[in-house]
């Protein structure tokens, strides 16, 4: 059965609502349904545990005590917890602890109840109005928080009920903590369950998405990859396109590029080695018949023959390369590879391009290096770049020649000392038909395929070929092949 088709977009939403689906199933487990948490709930932490044995301790303690003795008992826990503790009765008078000025809002909370639960007065007669030890009734908001500015202070105010020598009835009071720091030294917040419930999210999360944030980076990663062969002309390349949604469409689309690219290119230069068959028999007839006329017209009119003879040279030349361009680009997977010895190879390239005395080509190659490539092919890719160097080096310039081991690679140099290419022309050279001067004339010389020629011998022998300029002047040409 076709599975659905569901847009990208569609399907990182339903993943990013199946997260939170997860997530809250999983803190549901953990917390048995109970999503209203009360202050000594573990996602607290013990930081509210903490604060209300401190204050229990502090109501027991102070009970029945002169004002001093409260004062000593308040500076106590405040010494041992590094928190400012006082105690207030309802209507704003301190009981206890150091004298303080309480901000506008904290004694507003402790002289009025808005917010903050009925008055004890209010607590219905059969219900006690002391609750285990000491606090007040449960059910009431035990707690209440602030924070202040100039300076900055954090403020907790816990109900207590504190019991004044000489009455009989407890006084409605307030323990109230001070600190500058948001954690009150451990007693107001606690960050670690926050800290690992965080990490836990962040946890969960990434295994979650991690199935699926890698389907489509690898995808995308395939199709770079792609992308990148095509454009140097590997057009036998396919990616996955089996995917449902645009990633899938997109990779469908670069394998039908890669197709109809690889026919193009295909047919293109068949087109160019049947064109330059046909093109063969005609320029050798006119080389034939210029030959017969140059030996009889005059010789006021030799010059003129001349011209002629070389312009039908220039187009056999031309009509030769187009046949090694086709040539050299349709041998696809029928090439066998085999070990080549370099230094034999490069030595008949050099008798076959170079003219005694013209030019000095040095040759430092080991004569037991070899390299994975096919014979015939890649004594045309050197002899073509050896003739480019020789054409382009300096007057009886120096050419060199060099290889050595990369690896698992084998990295051939020809490198001349002429006037080099312009940096941003460098990755043109091996286009078919390019030229660094846009002139064609028989002073320049070339044809416009000798790299072009290189570039598809040496990448049908499965290597790789570049082109840099070298300092101060010159220009590199450097062919990388496997070993064998």
């Amino acid at each position: 059965m076709m599975g659905v088709k569901l847009p990208l977009f569609s399907k990182i939403m339903v993943w990013f609502f199946l997260n939170l689906l997860l997530l809250a199933a999983i803190f549901l487990l953990i917390f048995g349904l109970n999503v209203q948490f009360e202050r000594s709930a573990p996602i607290f932490g013990e930081a509210a545990n903490r604060l209300e044995a401190v204050s229990r301790l502090i109501e027991s303690a102070t009970d029945e005590l002169s004002r001093d003795e409260r004062d000593a008992i308040l500076k106590k826990y405040s010494d041992a917890y590094k928190v400012d503790f006082f105690l207030f009765d309802f209507e704003g008078k301190q009981l206890g602890g150091q004298p303080v000025t309480l901000p506008a809002a904290v004694y507003d909370d402790i002289t009025h109840f808005s917010g903050f639960g009925p008055r004890p007065s209010n607590i219905p007669s059969n219900q006690p109005r002391r609750g285990p030890g000491g606090l007040a009734p449960p059910g009431l908001p035990q707690t209440m928080s602030f924070t202040t500015a100039d300076p900055t202070n954090y403020w907790k105010i816990i109900r207590t009920l504190t019991f004044i020598s000489g009455k009989n009835e407890p006084i409605r009071s307030r323990l109230i903590a001070r600190s500058d720091s948001p954690n009150g030294n451990g007693l107001f917040f606690d960050p670690w369950p926050w800290v690992f419930l965080a990490a836990a999210v962040v946890g969960i999360s990434i295994i979650f998405w991690l199935p699926f944030v890698r389907s489509i980076t690898k995808s995308v990663k395939q199709m770079t990859e792609a992308a990148e062969k095509i454009a140097a002309e590997d057009f036998t390349v396919r990616v996955d396109d089996r995917r449902k949604d645009e990633l899938g469409g997109l990779g469908a689309s670069i394998n039908n590029l890669a197709k109809r690219l690889s026919g193009f290119v295909s047919g293109q230069k068949r087109f160019l080695g049947d064109i330059s068959h046909e093109l063969n028999s005609p320029l050798a007839r006119m080389q034939f018949a210029l030959s017969i006329l140059e030996e009889r017209v005059r010789a006021e009119n030799q010059p003129h023959v001349v011209d002629v003879r070389e312009e039908v040279e220039l187009m056999s030349k031309l009509v030769g390369e187009l046949l090694s361009y086709s040539k050299s680009g349709l041998h696809g997977a029928a090439v066998k590879l085999e070990s080549v010895n370099l230094r034999s190879l490069v030595e008949r390239v050099v008798d076959r391009e170079t003219t005694a005395g013209k030019h000095d080509v040095e040759i430092a190659v080991n004569e037991n290096l070899a390299a994975k490539a096919q014979p015939e092919l890649l004594f045309r890719a050197i002899a073509n770049v050896v003739r480019n160097s020789l054409d382009h080096a300096a007057d009886k310039g120096k050419v060199g020649i060099s290889a050595k081991k990369n690896g698992r690679h084998v990295i051939l140099t020809v490198s001349d000392d002429g006037p080099g290419v312009p940096e941003e022309m460098l990755e043109k050279i091996f286009d078919p038909l390019f030229r660094v001067q846009d002139d064609r004339s028989r002073d320049t010389g070339g044809t416009g395929l000798g790299l072009a020629i290189v570039k598809t011998c040496v990448e049908a022998c499965g290597g790789h070929v570049f082109a840099r300029n070298r300092a101060p002047s010159g220009l590199e040409i450097v062919i990388k092949l496997d070993k064998p």
